[in-house]
């Protein structure tokens, strides 16, 4: 990780001004200023970058396999329909237990530190002058007027899928993938036996087989951790700008980090695991969080870390963790909070009682449902910031132009702390119903003969 990150600062100042073969004399851009080539950019995104891609590719080409076999796997394992009712409602009221906590740390971080107080009108100016017209901005935008048009129901018919073959064919649509497998193997639990074993047995081989493909994959990491945080180093942009909003950073880091603290205290409290034990085992899966930004991603390795080096029983990891992908956001749900608040102190807008209430409400709404992965967090952010109702169009175009320049970075780290949430959650269910054990390490070449 240290690796990448040096090698990122080097390549970044791996420049050169740019000269004309014929005169001999600086290049300048219509501002008048030396264009400068950045010859090192160019290099981690030509030859560095796409090792990295690679890679979190092959974990999204294993991510739909892995949620369908291993939920239809442990909802059939269970073999009585009750415990599967345990299971998902502990799970989920969890999950919504946890998210709500994190919103309020944010807020509550939020209106002591008062981030937005020391954010001048120049730099507001700046802002908005850099990224006016910013397509990534524009399509956050767009996509939240998308979910807002639609009726309030809307979020819950598209968790059933008219097709279950296209739903599978989109790592967006996990909760519809969610959703079929856990009918599924309810399904099978209410049949006799003999009649699903065959079933049963090809989903059994075929959830090995998945989790075989992430042992060979995550051979790579290291190095694909390299490339990818190369590749967030060299592309980090006005970094003046960073410095400007270090105080806004700094309080949402804070938050995520006390949320790390809180989950440390719950595996301490409710499972009795030493909480440094806790972290160091999931620590692969965290690194892959921070360096994708992206929980759908991150699963396969989830699931591994959780399963084999923590202990939760697969019962319990195979549902809990999928779902806890999709529905459980509280690093995002944190960030929101934080965000909405600093944008209204940097607006001047003021916001009552009623309306940070409202925040949590929505935050919490926008969190379940929301896509697994990289930017997903800004679209919601849009969502909060119009149900508060004292945002007018274009304040929310100049909050997200404010936060824009370092949304990169802060949505890995929240994106850590969401993955550190699921494999939490997954632990205190496992505990509450007597699914953990001992953890049993897989190595991927368990099977091949020494000899």
């Amino acid at each position: 990780m240290l690796l990448g990150l040096l090698a990122g600062v080097c390549f970044t100042f791996w420049t050169e001004e740019a000269i004309d073969p014929e005169t001999g004399t600086k290049l300048l851009d219509e501002d008048g200023k030396i264009i400068i080539l950045k010859h090192g950019k160019d290099f981690v995104l030509d030859w560095i970058k796409p090792w990295g891609t690679i890679f979190v590719n092959l974990l999204k080409l294993i991510a739909v396999p892995l949620i369908l076999a291993s939920l239809i796997k442990g909802v059939s394992d269970l073999k009585d329909i009750s415990k599967f009712k345990k299971i998902g409602g502990r799970s989920i009221l969890i999950y919504i237990g946890t998210t709500v906590i994190a919103i309020c740390i944010g807020l509550l971080i939020v209106n002591i530190v008062q981030p937005g107080d020391g954010v001048s009108d120049e730099t507001i100016t700046e802002l908005t002058n850099s990224y006016k017209g910013n397509d990534k901005i524009a399509s956050r935008m767009a996509e939240a007027e998308n979910q807002q048009s639609v009726g309030p129901l809307q979020p819950l018919v598209d968790v059933f899928p008219s097709n279950i073959f296209s739903a599978l064919g989109n790592n967006g649509r996990m909760l519809q993938v969610i959703f079929f497998a856990i009918f599924f193997g309810i399904c099978m639990i209410l049949l006799p036996e003999e009649k699903v074993k065959p079933l049963k047995n090809l989903f059994d081989a075929l959830n090995d087989v998945v989790l075989k493909m992430v042992d060979l994959i995550m051979l790579t990491a290291p190095y694909a951790v390299f490339a990818l945080l190369c590749t967030v180093v060299v592309t980090s942009e006005s970094w003046e700008v960073i410095y400007a909003l270090g105080k806004y950073s700094l309080a949402v880091v804070l938050g995520l980090s006390l949320m790390i603290v809180f989950y440390c205290v719950l595996v301490a409290v409710f499972t009795k695991k030493n909480p440094f034990w806790f972290l160091k085992q999931l620590a692969p899966a965290q690194l892959l969080a921070f360096t994708t930004s992206s929980s759908a991603a991150t699963l396969p390795v989830t699931m591994e870390r959780v399963e084999e080096h923590i202990g939760v029983d697969k019962e319990v990891a195979s549902f809990v963790l999928p779902v806890g992908a999709t529905i459980n956001m509280d690093g995002t749900s944190l960030y929101q909070a934080i965000a909405a608040v600093f944008i209204a102190q940097v607006l001047h807008v003021d916001l009552t009682f009623g309306d940070q209430m409202t925040i949590i409400l929505t935050a919490l709404m926008a969190s379940i449902g929301s896509a697994a992965v990289p930017g997903a967090g800004m679209v919601m952010l849009v969502i909060v910031l119009q149900s508060v109702g004292k945002f007018t169009g274009d304040q929310i175009l100049v909050g997200l132009t404010l936060i824009f320049a370092v949304d990169r970075i802060l949505d890995m780290c929240r994106t850590t702390v969401n993955v550190t949430g699921d494999a939490t959650v997954s632990m205190l269910v496992a505990k509450s119903v007597g699914k953990l054990n001992d953890p049993v390490e897989q190595k991927w070449d368990d099977h091949i003969p020494t000899s």
